[in-house]
């Protein structure tokens, strides 16, 4: 499992992003999302998220909770948002060529 835990902190960020763009989100509703496809703890998610509010891509702000204390939003910003657009075309750029592998090899091709 070390192999694609390292492979997963490389898209976690563009997934974290994604939740982001159309809706502000806080820390234990983005980590049940994204557990819903890739297993992700906490500890893993809120170091991401304090890159991406330092970093400017993201800000927060406390909204009060029914049953609890305040909550940390996470809200994404314009530049994020440009953001999330290019990683979205590594991304998507990424996955084609890996396919592009993968199908040169079945077919044989080179």
């Amino acid at each position: 499992m070390g192999k694609s835990n390292q492979f997963k902190k490389g898209v976690l960020e563009l997934c974290v992003l994604y939740l982001l763009k159309n809706k502000a989100r806080y820390g234990y509703e983005i980590t049940q999302l994204v557990n819903k496809h890739i297993p992700l703890t906490e500890g893993a998610l809120y170091p991401i998220l304090r890159r991406l509010v330092k970093e400017e891509y993201c800000t927060t702000y406390l909204e009060e909770s029914t049953g609890g204390p305040a909550r940390k939003y996470y809200k994404i910003t314009l530049m994020g948002r440009e953001y999330l657009s290019e990683l979205t075309n590594e991304w998507r750029l990424f996955v084609d060529n890996v396919a592009r592998i993968q199908k040169e090899e079945d077919d044989g091709t080179d």
